[in-house]
């Protein structure tokens, strides 16, 4: 793996900054402390309200869209199950991740979680006067009363969009409203939406590889009291086949608590204090337990989220 950009010294401190700031700081201070000290799931505070969301969701992009296939199905439904029964909340899609959202709609029903997800979801179409009908199919499939979060996916058609959702919001139909990207695309005009536009989440890629969203995304969210979801810990399954072939380091176990890479990777995430949730997506059982052990006991201070960002760009 080749060497990104080097890791800010003064980044943490920074950010600390910035929550103060903006008020929050003694909660994520606590999130954090108790994080380290082991206990309960670690819980992130939505600045924009002060509802607490765990820090590790569950994606749905490739692994929940499995058609009508019913093994597969129930292999979806064994994952919801899991990943509530380890404490998460937030389950995120979109409608152009194929038959997902049906999938998550009928899991919810069969296991009787309806009441206790955060539905996060997408509009994802060009056309701002089709928006709406694709909302309802959306909130139909998931058989949900509403959302609690809508995001333009990627910013297709944002302009229209946006203003739909504020509305949605002001009417009581929604709760939380955000805009998205991925793989590092489009960040200049993310920045400029959320400097200008009163929205309440973000979502961007970030991971141990990918940050680039550290230099001004992660600093403009603070100062914005902008939640933060992270897509894309694994690039989609390449980064942990990479780091894979190398053994876990010891250090990473004693000081961290890391039960493996998947756990590495995710701690990195959300132990900066911009990030709200991160959202893996995965179709097995094992490996949603395995995330959401990510959410329990320790998680690393400014020296060591170095340390580990500078061990996987070596590898």
């Amino acid at each position: 793996m080749a060497a990104g950009h080097r890791y800010a010294p003064n980044r943490r401190s920074f950010c600390w900054q910035l929550l103060a700031a903006a008020g929050i700081a003694p909660l994520a201070q606590a999130s954090l402390a108790q994080a380290r000290a082991g206990g309960a799931v670690i819980m992130r505070a939505i600045p924009a309200s002060g509802e607490s969301v765990p820090a590790i969701g569950l994606g749905s992009w490739i692994t929940f869209n499995v058609g009508n296939d019913r093994v597969a199905r129930e292999r979806c439904f064994d994952v919801m199950r899991a990943f509530f029964a380890a404490g998460g909340r937030m389950i995120d899609s979109s409608p152009m991740y194929g038959s997902s959202q049906s999938v998550i709609g009928e899991g919810l029903a069969r296991i009787g979680r309806a009441a206790d997800v955060f539905a996060a979801d997408k509009v994802w179409i060009g056309s701002g006067s089709r928006g709406p009908a694709q909302i309802e199919e959306s909130r139909r499939l998931w058989r949900v009363p509403r959302f609690d979060l809508l995001q333009v996916h990627n910013l297709l058609g944002w302009e229209a969009h946006l203003p739909q959702l504020l509305a949605m919001k002001s009417a009581g139909q929604l709760r939380y409203v955000g805009i998205t990207t991925s793989e590092g695309r489009r960040h200049r005009e993310i920045e400029s939406i959320m400097a200008s536009q009163p929205i309440d989440f973000v979502q961007v890629s970030y991971n141990p590889l990918d940050r680039e969203v550290e230099s001004r995304i992660l600093p403009l969210a603070l100062e914005r009291r902008i939640a933060v979801i992270a897509n894309r810990p694994f690039r989609q399954g390449e980064l942990l086949r990479d780091l894979e072939r190398h053994p876990l380091p010891p250090w990473a176990v004693e000081e961290v608590g890391c039960d493996g890479w998947a756990q590495f990777a995710l701690k990195f995430i959300i132990s900066h204090p911009a990030v709200t949730c991160a959202i893996p997506a995965t179709g097995n059982v094992a490996h949603v337990r395995q995330n959401m052990g990510a959410a329990l006991g320790r998680l690393p201070d400014a020296a060591m989220r170095r340390r580990m960002a500078e061990h996987v760009q070596a590898l």
